[in-house]
């Protein structure tokens, strides 16, 4: 279970898999750090996240759109991801989440622009969970 990038004419897809919701939610997003860098040096500081949707698939749009705001926003680049993904029972999801910042600086990162919603997949198999989501570049 994990991810693997996904050509997908101008822009570049994730496709990853995993037991757990939670596990799913923080591969997509390590294959988002991937699709932005080839290489990543440990150097970085853990940062704290929390997402609220209202289902399961705007959560993860919302995730990783946060995650792209916080590389801009902070100047780095969002790696090893750890999330946490709940259903509140009153209509809200939410997603508490963490990563390390590894500076921009110390880095050669491609532009990702934004998460989009074009052929967006979150479903449950037999196997775990599994996800598909399109990155503009």
């Amino acid at each position: 279970m994990g991810f693997d990038l996904r050509e997908h004419t101008a822009d570049v897809a994730v496709e990853a898999t995993g037991e757990t919701l939670d596990a799913v939610f923080g591969f997509v997003a390590d294959g988002l750090a991937a699709a932005m860098c080839d290489e990543i040096p440990d150097d970085g500081e853990r940062f704290d996240l929390t997402v609220r949707a209202e289902n399961r698939e705007a959560l993860l749009f919302d995730y990783l759109d946060e995650l792209i705001y916080e590389r801009d926003v902070r100047g780095v680049l969002p790696v090893d991801h750890e999330a946490a993904v709940r259903d509140d029972g009153d209509g809200e999801w939410t997603c508490e989440a963490s990563a390390r910042g590894v500076p921009l600086s110390a880095v050669d990162a491609r532009d990702v622009k934004a998460v989009t919603y074009s052929e967006m997949t979150l479903e449950e198999s037999a196997d775990g969970w599994r996800a598909y989501v399109v990155f503009d570049v």
